[in-house]
């Protein structure tokens, strides 16, 4: 019987929706098929996916109550399309890692921690949780690993990580740790693919701009700093997330309207950022639409822009100047017009663009003469978790049956 390549499947679990990958873990990592479940415990819930090899993309729609069946449904839809006895381990982002610098095989040891520090990130860790268990009950012997969003910055120095608030907080895990790891470390080893020196010895500014946006700064392949906090509400404005915001506002709000806790959460997160500011959409393609003719749209576009060129700025001060900036997600790969407005007045900074090179997304955006490289690098969080399992679980390299 010819041999067939032993296969990892990945799962990135966000508050509405599940995205999967299955990689055949050969030589070199092959994806084979990927989608999502996106609309969970809402109407309209459905599964997208495509192959590769026909690259048509195809859906499935669900009834769908919550989490558990979403991902119930998913483990059988998987078990049915798709050769599964072939699927040697599983792959979990997770969004929240502490003190862990590096992926995990999932223990009951680290499911309970997992539980305990449910209430860090209530939008995210509780799903994440409930895809593990229910892969366990599906699968028991069925390798898991946990793929830490946190873990790329843990590397950050002390002074990093401090939050201003009484000390005793910070024992108690009240601290910054940063998110979006999984693209950060996936756009490091890309940056080092493409021969840039500064992915391992030089001054580097990454930029991951889509529904959730951050940035990081790296210095000599290592996060020194990053824009989220302890929790990815903070940092950039984003899609519907407040960033930084003015401590005060919310015992403003409990005073004069009354505001609960649960409804400022609710208004940070899932109200806020450019939908607050457009009072139209959340997203950037749609705001660009309608700039020209709703001053609502046009203030949304121009805060998100203008607080980014600030976090390049502050960053390019803690790495003590700049030699490569990149762009990525939705909106950092796909929008020309938000990376010009971002980049317009950092020549100080050595950032010079190339306006025909930026129109058309080029690898590379800025001109040879600038003092600093600017690239767009599209981001592959899930290749990076296939990555990871591969590694610690030692796929691959001729170990297939």
């Amino acid at each position: 019987m010819k041999p067939t390549a032993p296969q990892v499947l990945t799962i990135n679990g966000g508050s509405s929706s599940i995205k999967f990958a299955v990689y055949a873990a050969g030589e070199t990592l092959r994806r084979m098929l990927h989608g999502s479940v996106d609309r969970i415990g809402m109407s309209g819930t459905k599964l997208t996916f495509q192959v590769p090899a026909t690259n048509q993309p195809d859906s499935v729609s669900l009834d769908s109550s919550g989490y558990k069946s979403a991902a119930q449904f998913l483990i059988d839809w998987l078990e049915e399309r798709h050769d599964f006895k072939s699927v040697r381990a599983v792959g979990h982002r997770v969004v929240y890692g502490m003190q862990h610098t590096a992926p995990e095989l999932v223990t009951d040891e680290l499911l309970e921690e997992l539980h305990r520090i449910g209430p860090f990130d209530p939008d995210h860790l509780p799903s994440e949780i409930e895809l593990i268990e229910a892969f366990r009950q599906r699968h028991p012997k069925l390798p898991q690993v946990g793929c830490f969003d946190t873990a790329f910055h843990r590397t950050m120095p002390r002074v990093a990580k401090l939050l201003p608030i009484p000390r005793r907080y910070d024992k108690k895990g009240v601290q910054r740790y940063g998110f979006h790891g999984l693209s950060y470390s996936y756009l490091i080893q890309e940056l080092a693919r493409l021969g840039d020196p500064a992915a391992t010895k030089g001054r580097v500014i990454l930029a991951h701009l889509g529904n959730g946006a951050s940035m990081a700064a790296v210095l000599d392949g290592q996060s020194i700093d990053t824009s989220m906090g302890f929790t990815p509400t903070a940092g950039l404005v984003m899609s519907t997330r407040t960033g930084d915001l003015d401590p005060g506002v919310a015992p403003y709000l409990a005073r004069t309207e009354k505001m609960t806790a649960e409804q400022f959460y609710e208004m940070a997160n899932h109200k806020s950022g450019l939908l607050g500011i457009s009072e139209t959409s959340s997203d950037m393609r749609d705001l660009l639409a309608h700039e020209a003719n709703d001053t609502r749209a046009a203030e949304a576009v121009a805060l998100f822009c203008y607080q980014a060129k600030k976090w390049i700025g502050a960053f390019a001060a803690a790495l003590g100047g700049l030699d490569t900036l990149v762009f990525a997600g939705g909106i950092g790969e796909n929008a020309p017009i938000v990376r010009a407005r971002i980049c317009e007045g950092l020549g100080f900074l050595g950032i010079t663009l190339s306006q025909s090179r930026n129109a058309d997304s080029a690898g590379v955006i800025s001109t040879d003469e600038s003092r600093a490289t600017v690239r767009v690098i599209p981001t592959d969080e899930d290749l990076m978790i296939a990555r990871s399992v591969r590694s610690l679980l030692g796929l691959g390299n001729g170990n297939v049956c």
